[in-house]
């Protein structure tokens, strides 16, 4: 019998402001769009870029604190699996449906969240600041 997996990471920039609101349960759910480009360069030469949209959705605590911190633009590593949603067009009868990503977790990109000492990171495994370094940061002891 074979096994399966689903785990998906992401790299991207939020579409737009995070959609948070609370489930019936009162569980949070935070929702947003996150745009991921890739650059090439084709056998000819040319450079291109192509953009792929990924729908996201957190849940609980993680989903209050990406409601809080980040907005249009937000740089964010997100790890999940992928959820497939089926439903009918009220309009047409026909059948839809969108492949997107369930959070499990996540990691802000870029520089530190504004507004409190939440750290740059929600993990299963607690808080951490997993923010970009600054100059500062750096040591003058370079591997290379």
């Amino acid at each position: 019998m074979a096994s399966s997996f689903n785990r998906v990471i992401l790299a991207g920039n939020m579409t737009r402001d995070p959609e948070a609101r609370a489930l019936p349960s009162g569980q949070a759910l935070t929702k947003f769009s996150l745009a991921i480009n890739r650059a090439y360069t084709t056998k000819e030469g040319e450079k291109r870029e192509e953009v792929t949209y990924v729908d996201v959705e957190s849940y609980g605590k993680q989903a209050e604190i990406i409601a809080k911190y980040c907005s249009k633009g937000s740089g964010i590593l997100v790890e999940g699996r992928l959820k497939l949603d089926q439903w009918d067009d009220k309009k047409t009868g026909e059948k839809r449906s969108r492949l997107g990503v369930v959070l499990e977790n996540f990691t802000f990109l870029g520089s530190k969240p504004q507004g409190g000492d939440e750290g740059g990171s929600s993990r299963s495994r607690g808080n951490q600041d997993h923010s970009a370094p600054s100059a500062s940061d750096t040591s003058d002891d370079v591997p290379f």
